[in-house]
């Protein structure tokens, strides 16, 4: 099943796609995404029922897209060696620090908190940051928690994903360039209004078997700059779940990215965005999720 937040007459309407043109409003039932998350098997039980009653369908050209939600808590990761290698190269060639990857980081997933607060969602626009010029796209897939559990073993793990959308993490290069020498983690390369975006739709995990194998691909302006395979990743899900877990609680509602798939960037390639220009993500039984970035 495919859920989704829309904007329709005048307020955000939790939604289910019941075809390709056809949404049917599940905002009497709960009152957002995650309240609908929390609840568990029997509330996806009764989204699939009200799917197949009948119920009224509102068009999909009728509506504006929002964010599927707004994380309860937003990490992301980087799991993807081919990506990794090509930044450490890009950043080698812009700022002369040399650096290779980390043996820790085949030892156990890395991963960063960022702002759960400046999500937005499919075809609403990117505000480009005034401090910086050299902006950035990643193709990433996501995971949504939906189950609450505290050091959750890698055999357990499976089952707290909830399901899967597509994420792309858009980064202000020259600031994250700057501030990365500090050793501490990405900053206001990662961090300012609209700059994560999720969607189109949130995906439920029974469509996608374990460990996720879906095609990912990154075209800006109709030009395809890149991509690869989520089967690609170093770490799977499971992995990343019982690393961030241990000691620590994850609750429904929680957003997980898993870094950026190699090549699904600019930096890896030599290429940047400019004002206007329009990005699409696309992640195989997602489907695509696209905007434009505005220099206001």
């Amino acid at each position: 099943m495919k859920l989704g937040t829309v904007h329709h007459d005048g307020r955000d309407t939790l939604v289910a796609v019941k075809s390709d043109t056809e949404l049917v409003d599940l905002s009497d039932l709960w009152p957002d995404m995650v309240a609908l998350i929390e609840g568990g098997d029997a509330a996806l039980e009764q989204a699939r029922a009200r799917l197949a009653e009948g119920a009224p369908v509102i068009p999909l050209e009728a509506v504006q897209m929002r964010c599927p939600l707004r994380p309860v808590q937003y990490r992301d990761c980087l799991v993807f060696e081919e990506h990794l290698a090509n930044c450490l190269a890009a950043f080698e060639k812009n700022t002369g620090v040399k650096s290779q990857i980390a043996p820790v980081w085949y030892d156990q997933p890395i991963y960063y908190k960022g702002n759960r607060m400046s999500f937005i969602g499919h075809e609403q626009e990117v505000t480009w940051p005034a401090y910086a010029d050299h902006l950035d796209v990643e193709l990433e897939l996501a995971i949504v928690i939906g189950k609450q559990g505290t050091s959750i073993s890698r055999a357990d793990a499976p089952g707290h994903i909830w399901g899967y959308t597509i994420l792309n993490d858009v980064s202000a290069r020259d600031a994250q360039m700057k501030e990365m020498p500090g050793q501490l983690g990405p900053a206001k390369g990662k961090d300012f209004d609209t700059g994560n975006i999720l969607g189109p739709w949130i995906v439920t995990a029974d469509e996608i078997p374990h460990p996720a194998a879906l095609d990912m691909e990154l075209h800006v302006n109709g030009s395809r700059w890149g991509g690869g395979n989520s089967r690609q990743m170093q770490h799977d899900f499971a992995r990343v779940i019982e690393h961030i877990s241990a000691s620590e609680t994850l609750y429904p509602g929680e957003v997980i990215g898993s870094g950026t798939v190699g090549t699904g960037c600019g930096l890896e390639t030599g290429r940047r965005l400019s004002d206007g220009d329009r990005f699409e993500l696309k992640v195989e039984g997602i489907g695509t999720l696209a905007n434009r970035i505005v220099r206001r």
